[in-house]
């Protein structure tokens, strides 16, 4: 899975050029105070967690939602196929030897 921010994309959209007008935007639509640095960091890059109180903050000062601002690609992984692949029965006594016990039936 992956994930492509879009918020320079989305703020161009609605007129937002610059880090200092979004930092306006946001301090006056949804009242969040961001850094400028805070804010250069939102434009400039990916975040790599972004809490759900500046989501909304960014949604409401452009007025958008959480999917103009990203992008999530949801194809599945290949699982790598195992050249000896292993069968556990459910009674098997090599589950219990590990340390794990069997989900109540």
């Amino acid at each position: 899975m992956q994930i492509r921010w879009k918020l320079r994309m989305a703020a161009a959209h609605r007129e937002v050029w610059t880090g200092a007008q979004l930092q306006r935007l946001l301090a006056e639509k949804a009242g969040l105070e961001l850094s400028s640095a805070s804010v250069s960091a939102l434009f400039t890059k990916q975040p790599s967690q972004l809490k759900l109180s500046t989501l909304i903050a960014l949604c409401t000062a452009l007025d958008c939602t959480p999917n103009d601002l990203f992008d999530i690609d949801t194809t599945p992984v290949a699982q790598p196929i195992s050249s000896n692949p292993t069968k556990v029965a459910a009674n098997d006594t090599r589950a219990s030897r590990r340390g794990r016990s069997m989900p109540p039936i």
